[in-house]
């Protein structure tokens, strides 16, 4: 399960280039937070209960501050 964390971090870190590649700045130190994030996480021998509850709380948090961020910032389409 560690090496599945290194996995996210590695393709974090090419969305990341390539968002720095397309000069879109912010989304390109997003995704390198993301990957030093789950860099380190892939390297502390944790167990595999922890990773999974880990993951979970990840998408938890991700998929509520996407959800938060296209409906009360992007505003509804008209």
């Amino acid at each position: 399960m560690a090496r599945m964390f290194r996995v996210l971090g590695f393709f974090t870190l090419a969305i990341g280039l390539m968002a720095f590649a397309g000069n879109m700045v912010e989304m390109a130190l997003l995704f390198f937070a993301q990957t030093a994030f789950f860099m380190i996480l892939g390297y502390l021998k944790f167990t595999e209960k922890t990773y999974i509850l880990l993951f979970w709380s990840y998408m938890i948090v991700t998929f509520s501050g996407f959800s938060y961020w296209t409906v009360f910032k992007m505003g509804l389409p008209l």
